[in-house]
């Protein structure tokens, strides 16, 4: 019974924190939709989002390219299909590893960020002053970030989805002799706008979860520093785990039969 008991109590506490951060998030939503919007934290967070996070996305993307080109080559000399390593690549970018290495990069440096940034703030008893102020927190705090992370992150996706097709036509070229042209030529001819729009689709969902997960830890965080750190730490390992949930239900939703 002991060990029922606790399943129990582990499962019901699951259910809660679910249930809260459900609520948490659209809450913050509504407030995204509804005025008044606070345009000077947007662009602020829009910078901190979009533009910091250019380099550690273009990293990404780029030796994600050049990694995919090597590996499929080398797979698809057994079947003597190596003309479809451009296909591939252009494919598994723009439709999952554009999208999923940029959410998971921003996730891992945005998202602690807001979570320390609201936890300190929460320690401090800021937000308490925003609400005494007659200013509400979700509008100020939540809604500016969430409103960045859902419209800068497809702008990094998209930037990715270059940067990693530019890296495997790199590699194909320069290392594994294939022709410029010829592999152009087929990457064009096989690339649908649904390969992006759906890449595009999901960036804007990760952005969302990022954000509403970092301001979710931030604004619950305990008092301390220890606190703010365990927040940090909850918010980028449920952002990870948020964004590839979503990536599933997403692709399902696409691409599923």
């Amino acid at each position: 019974m002991s060990i029922l008991a606790t399943l129990g109590k582990y499962s019901l506490a699951t259910v809660k924190e679910i249930g809260k951060i459900s609520i948490f998030s659209a809450k913050g939503f509504r407030c995204c939709l509804t005025p008044p919007f606070y345009f000077k934290e947007m662009r602020r967070h829009m910078v901190v989002v979009g533009f910091y996070s250019l380099p550690i996305v273009a990293l990404t993307a780029l030796f994600a390219g050049m990694i995919i080109a090597l590996q499929t080559y080398v797979g698809f000399t057994r079947f003597n299909a190596e003309g479809a390593v451009a296909t591939v690549v252009v494919i598994c970018i723009t439709r999952e590893l554009g999208p999923v290495f940029a959410g998971l990069m921003v996730t891992g440096r945005v998202s602690s960020a807001i979570a320390a940034e609201v936890g300190s703030m929460k320690v401090s008893d800021q937000i308490d002053a925003l609400t005494t102020l007659g200013v509400n927190p979700f509008r100020f705090l939540v809604a500016p970030r969430m409103i960045a992370g859902m419209l800068m992150v497809p702008f990094l996706v998209l930037i990715a989805d270059i940067i990693g097709v530019m890296g495997g036509f790199l590699i194909s070229t320069s290392v594994l002799d294939f022709s410029a042209g010829s592999y152009i030529n087929q990457t064009v001819q096989n690339l649908e706008a649904i390969d992006v729009i759906s890449g595009l689709v999901k960036a804007s969902f990760f952005g969302f979860c990022m954000s509403a997960f970092g301001c979710y830890h931030g604004f619950y965080s305990d008092v301390g520093a220890r606190g703010v750190g365990n927040a940090t730490t909850s918010a980028v390992v449920a952002s990870c785990i948020g964004v590839l949930a979503l990536d599933y239900l997403l692709t399902a939703v696409f691409f599923g039969k």
